[in-house]
């Protein structure tokens, strides 16, 4: 691997701010002594920085060369928020606190923007300007939203605007990139059957929300099988069902809740569209009523063509073309999404390895997000950091015309 041999020089020193974040982990939108922490590293390091969009997110400014002269930019994101689950692990700078947890690596994706901080500015080999996105709330609160409706983009104007998550389960030292969808959109649904009550022995007396609830199960997945195209990327999860009191009681109703993921805004109507018909129209086959509620939360991850190409090249450059792998889009959300629906950019994944890197205090095997023994591979840091000293970089070294 051709990692920056000052990254892998101070890479000890900034895992020990990794571990330390690890310790303290902080919920969507109460990232404030994360920010601190991140404040307090840039601003030793003679970075610019300013506070307060998206309420606790923090952004740094490295000026190149030229001053920023040549008014070109590049932005680079890393979020901040942990999540609200217990830790497992017993090593020493697991969860000091109950019931939140860095289970997803946030505090990794800081420490390897924080290691191309450190560089940036000791280095500025570059014209123009680089932005240092550390974004809050992406578990669930949209922070990307937050800080863009707050005026990211038009305080610090950028060119493009690049993400990047770690990945279990890939050997380390390996990258993924593609064009296209690489995440998809998640939107939540709560569906109310009304029916009317009665005695289990009288059916015929009441009208029974239970069945009709099974059918309307049953018949969403048709929306997946005969509705859109077989090509087209759709999952429908009713993951939750709420009905009746007592064994012989029928139910006045009964509560549907789950959540629709795809990779296309046009599958997402469909999905909605049908939903919402067969919902109405199944209540109304059985004389019942029905109040149906859709929210749309993160929009698919979709890369730009000519960025994921560019980091492919850059991934190239470091690890091999052996070992920038084609990124195989997943289910899961990433509310990175909202950027890339204002600016150029790609979303890429680093391998976080097999979870051999863990210590004491949990089970085998790579370990994946969101679970109980999760921890971020400390290995990445000078090669995530690499990653990102050489995109910025070489994506301001291009031609303006080019970019």
């Amino acid at each position: 691997m051709n990692v920056i041999d000052s990254i892998v020089t101070q890479a000890a020193s900034i895992a020990a701010v990794r571990r330390d974040i690890h310790a303290h982990p902080e919920l969507c939108f109460e990232e404030v002594r994360t920010a601190d922490v991140v404040a307090q590293k840039l601003t030793e390091w003679g970075i610019p920085i300013h506070r307060g969009l998206g309420k606790t997110g923090v952004v740094g400014i490295v000026k190149g060369r030229d001053g920023g002269a040549s008014g070109r930019a590049i932005g680079l994101r890393a979020d901040m928020d942990a999540l609200p689950m217990q830790e497992f692990n017993t090593f020493a700078h697991a969860s000091k606190h109950q019931g939140k947890m860095h289970a997803c690596g946030h505090d990794g994706h800081v420490a390897m923007l924080l290691a191309a901080a450190q560089h940036f500015a000791k280095h500025r080999n570059f014209d123009g300007t680089v932005y240092l996105i550390f974004q809050p709330a992406e578990e669930g609160g949209g922070g990307a939203r937050v800080m863009i409706e707050d005026g990211l983009f038009e305080q610090f104007p950028m060119e493009a605007v690049y993400g990047m998550h770690n990945w279990p389960g890939m050997p380390v030292g390996t990258f993924a990139v593609s064009p296209g969808p690489v995440m998809a959109s998640t939107s939540e649904f709560k569906i109310v059957i009304r029916g009317k009550g009665g005695h289990a022995a009288l059916p015929h007396t009441g009208i029974d929300p239970v069945p009709i609830a099974c059918q309307m199960v049953q018949t969403f997945q048709t929306i997946i099988s005969r509705n859109k195209k077989p090509v087209d990327a759709g999952v429908i999860s009713v993951t939750m069902i709420h009905a009746g009191e007592a064994t012989n009681v029928v139910p006045d109703s009964v509560e549907l809740q789950g959540t629709v993921r795809t990779f296309t805004v046009e599958v997402l109507d469909l999905i909605e569209k049908r939903m919402r018909q067969i919902a109405e129209h199944t209540c109304a086959a059985h004389d019942a009523t029905c109040e149906f509620a859709f929210v749309r939360n993160y929009p698919p991850t979709v890369n730009s063509p000519a960025e994921a190409e560019f980091a492919r090249k850059v991934m190239t450059e470091i690890v091999g073309e052996s070992h920038v792998l084609p990124q195989e889009p997943t289910m899961g959300a990433e509310d990175f999404a909202y950027m890339l629906q204002a600016k150029p950019g790609a979303y890429c994944f680093i391998a976080n390895g097999d979870g051999a890197h863990r210590e004491m205090g949990h089970g085998g095997g790579p370990c994946m997000l969101h679970n109980p023994s999760y921890d971020f591979n400390d290995d990445l840091i000078p090669l995530g950091a690499t990653y990102w000293v050489k995109l910025a970089e070489q994506w301001l070294a291009q031609p303006t015309t080019t970019a």
